[in-house]
Formats: structure tokens, sequence, C-alpha cells
């Protein structure tokens, strides 16, 4: 049973290395749209933030006035990352990279 597995790893990483050493290879193709897929969701977690945060008020007692206004659509851009980067985040970018994915393979 071990040796199974270890024979699988191998095989597994024989074919990881192929994929990597080829110009046009799955795995590269994959982490590309992985990636465009998390870009896209950070964008799109940014503009929800950016209409919940569009509301509050940067004046009172605990308010950063106007250097508050001009940080924060910065900050507000930097939630989104991170909320996109996160574990999974809220499952759009991995959607967008298995769109992206099979229209390529449906173009080739």
């Amino acid at each position: 049973m071990a040796a199974d597995a270890i024979a699988q790893q191998a095989a597994l990483a024989a074919e990881a290395t192929t994929l990597r050493q080829s110009p046009t290879g799955r795995a590269a193709t994959y982490a590309q749209a992985r990636k465009a897929g998390r870009e896209f969701e950070a964008m799109f977690v940014t503009q929800m933030f950016q209409h919940m945060f569009s509301g509050l008020k940067t004046d009172g007692w605990f308010g950063g006035g106007e250097g508050e206004e001009m940080f924060r659509p910065m900050l507000i851009e930097q939630y989104g990352k991170m909320v996109a980067n996160h574990g999974n985040g809220i499952g759009i970018g991995e959607a967008v990279a298995r769109v992206l994915l099979h229209a390529q393979e449906n173009q080739g």
C-alpha cells in the first residue's frame, strides 16, 4: 500500500515537472486563470465594500476628516484583496478561473 502511494506521488511529480517545462503547460495556464479569478474577485469585493462604506461619515469624535476621505479608497481596496486572498474568498475567483479554462479548452 505504501509502495503504491510512493509510486503515485512520483508519477504526479513527474507530470508536474513535465507541465512546468512545457511552454503551453496546463499547470501554468491554471495558475494564470486562478490569478485572474482572484484579481477579479478582489475587484468585485472592493466594489461591494465601496458601496457599503459610502454611507459612513468621516466626521465625529473618532473620524479622520479629509485625510480619511482621501485614504479610504485605498483601505477598501486592501480589504477587497484580503477577502479574495483569504482561503477561497467568497468563491467568485474559482468560478471565474473555471469559466476561463473552459473557454480556453473550447477554443483550442
